[in-house]
Order: C-alpha cells, then structure tokens, then sequence
C-alpha cells in the first residue's frame, strides 16, 4: 500500500521560501506590503510544493464567505438546467467566484441536505431550483441573516425570496390557442408529475384557461402525466390509440414533448399536431419540424446570478420576482390542421 502523502501546509511554504508565514499569506492574498521579488519566489514555491489554501478556514476565521455560488438543480441531466446553469456561471465568473453545482433528484429531503452543506461550507449565496413538494422555512433564519437566496424556474414554499421564472401561465395559453385558432378541438396536454409541481400547474391552468375561452370543455380523459421520456411516449401512445383520441397534444416541457415525437413517430402518425413547452435540440430537424414555446433559461440564470449579486453587494430591499416571457416559434407541427371528418 503506498504511503499517504501530507498535503503541504503554508507553514512548508513559508520554511522553503525563507520568509514568515504572514508573508506566504500576503503574497497569496496579494497584498502591497511585499516586494514583487519575495512575491515572485513565494509562488514559485507555491507551485513547486502543490500547495492549495484552505479557503473554508480562512474565510471562518476572517468572518467572511466563500467565493462560491452554490446551485442545487433536480436533474443534472436535463438540458434545461443545464442552460439554467450555463446562464449563473456567465455571469459570476465576471465576479470571480466559482458556481457550484448539486443535484436533488427531484427530493426535497435531498435538496435541504445540498442546501445545508452549501451553507455550512460558506457559500457566497445559493440559487435552488426547488424540487416538488418541497418546504422552505428551514432557510427564514438564513434569510433574515442576509444570506443571498434565489429560486429559479419554481418559487419556495412557506418563504418569502427572490425568485426568476417563467410566465407559465401565459405561455401556455397562448400555445393551446394556437392550435385551436388552426382548427383543433380535443387537444390533450402532457404533464409533469407530481401534479401539484408549480411548473406544471401553472401550464395546465393556462391549457384550461384557453379551452374555455375558445368555449371548448375540459375533458379529462385528454391528460396523461409522466416523469421520464419513456413515460411520456407511453402515455402519448395511449392518448392517441384512445376512443376519441386528441387532434392535437399539448407537451407540457422538453421531456413530455420529446417522449410525444418518439411515440408519434413510433406509430408512423403525422397528423396529429403537436406544440411543446420547451425547446430543444434538433427540434427543427423532425418532419414536421416542432413548433414550441422556447424559454430564455440562459436569462433565467442570469437573472437570478444578477439578484444574487444584487444581494451581495448589500441589498436589502424586499424580495422580488422576475417573470420572463417565453417564445412561440411556428415550425409546422403546430400548425396542422385537424383531419377532415368522414
């Protein structure tokens, strides 16, 4: 077994180097009481030895924070965080601090733990973006501390706190309206689950909402939920091989509107017409290329990396929401017509 090798402390560094250890720390630091050529041998030494500080122990004992941003998303692979991530990390590398990034699988018990250990560690601010069901009163006294706090995509629960999200309502209504304004009547609408998940609910209220002011009724044999792609395709399948199957389908994020073109295309069915919440990549490669309601979700990153900046450099001010609309873009899928009637 190969012996451990200690890991080299600042006092190693101060020993090679000839100098104190305060001087290791200025020069790290690098402050102006040191002269450029002690400076230059230091890090030198730094270098040769590998040695790294101990940035946890010295923002504790300087009563300071780390020059992290901690980033709690609930699916590392889907690209939607993703983006939403790519979007955070723009913006903070400008600040030099470094985003970091954790994974709740969509668990609430999950989610508090990364949470926790974020803050634990020092983190300069943390951006969750909440897993379903979740309850966020755990975070009130970090809050009231003044620790920068933003949620993204979905608001907390039973807390007050910046938020960027999506006008979700909107969006959907004005997707469902497009395809009845090209004719549709049962058009079905693929979902999230859980149900009571603040993304979905806010589509589905947006998909009824434009049923019933085109005076079309609700019926709820035209909804079917899922999780995962295949859970999607499943119950794309069953929609359309139902008695009175939908003209149209309404996919509710990136996931459900991918799991519906594999299904559509699985059962060799073009006629159905499809608008997803989501874009994504390749959307305009299919036949007919998919029509969508495309969110910013690299400004949703941004937005909420700009409030957490906003908070750190000593805001106070009353917790807000910033609300981003989303696109739609005609491909050709949204705009078939429903089949003539016999």
């Amino acid at each position: 077994m190969r012996p451990r090798v200690s890991r080299p402390t600042l006092k190693d560094v101060a020993r090679e180097a000839g100098v104190s250890i305060k001087t290791v720390s200025r020069a790290l630091n690098n402050e102006p009481r040191i002269s450029p050529e002690t400076r230059r041998r230091v890090l030198q030494v730094v270098a040769d030895l590998g040695f790294r500080p101990n940035i946890l122990a010295r923002n504790m004992r300087a009563g300071g924070r780390d020059r992290t941003v901690a980033l709690v998303i609930p699916d590392l692979a889907n690209p939607f965080f993703a983006s939403v991530a790519a979007g955070v990390e723009s913006v903070i590398r400008h600040h030099n601090l470094t985003l970091i990034v954790g994974s709740s699988d969509e668990r609430p018990e999950r989610e508090r733990l990364l949470v926790t250990a974020f803050l634990d560690r020092q983190a300069a601010a943390i951006l969750i973006v909440p897993a379903a069901a979740g309850d966020h009163e755990y975070l009130r006294a970090e809050r009231r501390r003044g620790v920068p706090i933003v949620f993204i995509d979905r608001p907390p629960v039973r807390l007050t706190a910046d938020c960027a999200v999506t006008e979700n309502f909107a969006a959907a209504r004005e997707g469902v309206a497009h395809l009845i304004a090209h004719g549709h009547r049962r058009i079905g609408f693929l979902g999230d689950l859980p149900v009571n998940l603040y993304t979905r609910r806010q589509r589905f209220r947006g998909y009824r909402k434009a049923l019933a002011e085109s005076g079309i009724r609700f019926d709820p044999r035209l909804v079917a939920h899922g999780h995962h792609r295949q859970d999607f395709a499943a119950a794309t399948v069953a929609l359309i091989a139902a008695d009175q199957p939908p003209t149209a389908i309404f996919a509710a994020n990136n996931f459900a509107c991918m799991g519906a073109v594999t299904a559509l295309a699985r059962t060799g069915r073009r006629d159905i017409a499809l608008v997803g919440f989501d874009d994504f990549d390749l959307a305009d490669a299919f036949d007919p290329p998919i029509t969508v309601l495309a969110q910013d979700t690299m400004r949703l990153g941004v937005a909420a990396a700009e409030m957490a900046l906003s908070r750190m450099a000593g805001d106070r001010g009353r917790a807000r929401t910033v609300k981003l609309p989303a696109r739609l873009i005609p491909r050709g899928s949204g705009e078939l017509p429903p089949p003539a009637e016999d």
